[in-house]
């Protein structure tokens, strides 16, 4: 049941409330990122770290979470390294509940981990098709439904950010099921808003699109240099990215940190694309004299 007078009281507040920098700040807010120890999801658990969240990773890869963790320690904040297989909703269940009696609250919730494989959809296996599923769909609902009620009961509202993709919304042939689970997050996010707004945890969603992560280029940092590649693979780029370049994990890590601070108060059931433009771009591409063509 909704308490409308309590909503009118802290829409009220809200009126006087003066913008500050330090809303960006996370400041002892506990975070739980899926898929944490590398990539996308190393980047976010970094950032929130770096803007005052302890911040447990969940990751299959043992290695990797307690080096994460270690980082995490290294920025002056408490990490967590759980090592785990997101696709097993126990383990998952029981994962974030040792968050919650670790750090005592839990306030932000980064649905990162995925994965995907190209092939033609007809000669995709059963087993492949339930994998895609399971890393992709199924693990965001169980970390939601794990994590939503800890939220809840710490009454202090909260935050949670699923990583989508960018080919969750438009076509990815070669990559028809794993395109069609991150359209599922992006209707999932819609209807958690929905559902969780009257315990003040707004759902919102992140779609990247070329990301330079240790698993694609390496761990490099900063705008891509055209002179590291050759030049048609560079050509090749610029005409699709309308900022003729590739991202970088902190990209996402920064609109993630948005997204879980007061900065991003009235938004929610949103999908933010972090792309380059290449989902607004829809068809056009950048002729290497400058001029902007569509593919027809």
């Amino acid at each position: 049941m909704v308490d409308r007078d309590n909503l009118m009281v802290v829409a009220r507040d809200v009126e006087r409330v003066e913008l500050d920098p330090s809303d960006i700040l996370l400041t002892d807010q506990v975070a739980v990122v899926t898929g944490g120890g590398g990539g996308i999801g190393q980047g976010i658990a970094l950032g929130l770290a770096r803007f005052g969240c302890d911040v447990a990773v969940i990751d299959v890869v043992p290695e990797r979470c307690t080096a994460t963790e270690a980082a995490i320690g290294r920025l002056g904040r408490r990490g967590l390294g759980i090592p785990g297989d997101v696709m097993d909703a126990e383990f998952l269940t029981g994962a974030i509940a040792r968050v919650g009696e670790h750090f005592g609250r839990l306030d932000i919730l980064v649905n990162n981990a995925g994965g995907s494989r190209s092939g033609s959809f007809l000669s995709q296996p059963a087993g492949s098709v339930r994998r895609h599923v399971d890393i992709n769909l199924f693990s965001l609902f169980f970390a939601t439904q794990a994590a939503a009620p800890l939220m809840i009961e710490g009454g202090r509202g909260g935050s949670i950010v699923n990583v989508t993709s960018i080919e969750g919304l438009r076509a990815a042939p070669g990559f028809a099921v794993y395109a069609a689970c991150k359209a599922g997050v992006v209707s999932f996010t819609k209807s958690m808003a929905l559902e969780l707004a009257e315990h003040r945890i707004r759902v919102n969603a992140l779609a990247p699109d070329h990301t330079i992560t240790p698993g694609t280029r390496g761990n490099r940092v900063g705008p891509v240099d055209p002179e590291s590649w050759a030049d048609s693979d560079f050509d090749t780029l610029a005409s699709v990215v309308p900022l003729g370049r590739e991202g970088i994990v902190e990209e996402c890590a920064s609109t993630a940190i948005w997204l879980c601070s007061r900065m991003s108060d009235y938004v929610t059931g949103v999908t933010v694309n972090v792309d380059g433009g290449t989902w607004a771009s829809s068809g056009w591409l950048r002729e290497p004299d400058g001029r902007w063509t569509q593919h027809t």
